[in-house]
């Protein structure tokens, strides 16, 4: 058990039972915006590294991220980014949407732009010097498992940084980098779950 942050495909947008009620929401916010529709990619038989699909598991401690985010010089701006959505979109808003559907946290979803996201990812993952070595592709835990795993501790043996300093914020800067750099290279929304 525990909390995902997956991607969507259509079949669970288009679920009355899963997503069909934000789905709708988004749409009437969007047109209010001019902006088209989204249709996120069909679901795609998993191949592992494929870069189609993203699944990972927040299995770890958030405050020393939270702490990170706030106390950067655009502390509150950079926590809203990483931390103050449900609903990771491929499109550029022009600010975070608030839309009356509960998400699994409360009784609204907030839909956030992925190049925001992506923007304030990279900056922090700059900051923690988050070595080559972290996996690019996060379709069945590779995060999760990687940083748990030997290679981190080798990877902290070859690149040598801020990162392996404090792995909980590091975790969590590379989840939400790939996070974004997956929802804009599939133009796929991604939720938690």
């Amino acid at each position: 058990m525990g909390i995902y942050l997956v991607s969507i495909g259509s079949e669970d947008w288009d679920d009355e039972e899963v997503l069909k009620p934000t789905a709708r929401a988004l749409t009437t916010e969007l047109r209010r915006l001019k902006l088209p529709p989204l249709t996120p990619p069909p679901l795609h038989a998993f191949v592992p590294g494929s870069g189609t699909t993203f699944e990972e598991k927040l299995n770890r401690p958030m405050d020393s991220f939270s702490a990170l985010c706030r106390a950067q010089p655009d502390g509150q701006d950079r926590s809203d980014a990483l931390l103050g959505w449900d609903l990771l979109l491929p499109i550029t808003l022009p600010e975070p949407i608030e839309l009356r559907v509960p998400s699994p946290h409360g009784d609204i979803t907030i839909a956030h732009s992925a190049a925001t996201v992506l923007a304030a990812a990279q900056t922090m993952a700059r900051q923690l010097a988050l070595p080559p070595q972290t996996p690019a592709y996060c379709d069945n835990l590779n995060l999760t498992n990687w940083f748990d795993s030997p290679e981190a501790q080798r990877a902290a043996e070859t690149h040598p940084g801020p990162w392996q300093d404090n792995l909980d914020a590091a975790f969590y800067t590379a989840m939400y980098l790939r996070a974004a750099e997956h929802s804009l290279r599939n133009a796929c929304p991604l939720h938690y779950s």
